[in-house]
């Protein structure tokens, strides 16, 4: 009997907000497993006792990546690490979009702005709609959207990201999101799972600061062959060519009608397994595949 932790965030007080966790977990037991949900920052786990720990909903990470990604080399060093240990690395950072934008994969075009660089908003968009958010960071944690005539407030966002020691990225905004929304293809065990469309996250005029619904007006979505293309480029473009359980890739559609990465989810990715009963079995059977082969 393999046993399996299913690695996710403390909540306390709050409830947890992984819906799918319980079904996962009972989906695993049924299939002859010992699973286990198990905070990332328990100091009393013993990793090592597991067969396989499955990095799932770990939402609490993006505020405390040095500790977390120090935490993974711990735990990989203990047991079998899903993701590996070096796509954990390197997918905290969100400048791996200029890794896949190097290796030829379409991406949203992006611009970094640490916190030694100028800070005076001299390298902000001055002649269309853009986006500023953390390297760092999920569920639009610090993320708003400006127009150029919001230069000075914009500014006192670059400023609070600096000043936490986070750097900035910007991306132009992309029109089609308000429209067509953004589309997200879940792979499990080296194959398409299924597929999820949410709309816009970030709404006109919103602050940086305040709490944004992550996956607003989420359904079913059916991929077009040309968004599978683009996310399994993305895929193959991981350095080292690992082996991935799981991966999101989400897309939103550029202004030539094509598909563009807007985020590689590799490490703690929302599977919505609550929109996609049918795929708990799948997934079940690629977890227990991965614990015992």
């Amino acid at each position: 009997m393999p046993r399996i932790a299913l690695v996710t965030y403390d909540p306390r007080p709050e409830p947890s907000r992984d819906s799918d966790l319980p079904v996962l977990l009972r989906a695993l037991t049924e299939a002859g497993a010992e699973a286990e949900a198990v905070h990332w920052d328990d100091e009393d786990a013993d990793w090592a006792s597991y067969d396989l720990a499955v990095i799932r909903s770990t939402w609490d990470y993006s505020w405390r990546a040095a500790e977390f990604t120090a935490w993974a080399e711990r735990c990989a060093k203990a047991t079998r690490l899903a993701n590996p240990v070096g796509v954990v690395r390197w997918n905290a950072d969100k400048r791996y979009l200029g890794d896949l934008a190097a290796a030829g994969v379409p991406v949203v075009p992006t611009r970094y702005l640490a916190p030694e660089d100028a800070g005076d908003g001299s390298g902000l968009p001055v002649d269309h709609e853009y986006v500023i958010k953390p390297t760092s960071g999920a569920g639009a944690r610090y993320a708003a959207r400006y127009t150029p005539d919001r230069h000075d407030t914009a500014v006192r966002h670059l400023a609070r990201l600096h000043e936490e020691g986070l750097t900035a990225m910007v991306q132009p905004y992309v029109r089609s999101i308000d429209t067509g929304g953004e589309r997200a293809l879940q792979f499990f065990g080296g194959r398409l799972l299924h597929a999820s469309r949410k709309q816009a996250v970030l709404a006109p005029g919103t602050a940086f600061d305040e709490d944004k619904v992550a996956h607003p007006g989420l359904e079913p979505w059916t991929p077009t062959p040309a968004e599978r293309a683009v996310a399994e480029r993305a895929l193959a473009a991981v350095p080292e060519a690992p082996e991935l359980l799981y991966a999101r890739v989400d897309l939103v559609t550029g202004d030539d009608g094509e598909p563009l990465v807007m985020e590689l989810e590799l490490v703690e990715p929302n599977l919505f397994l609550f929109l996609h009963p049918e795929s708990v079995p799948r997934v079940a059977e690629a977890i227990l595949a991965a614990a015992t082969g």
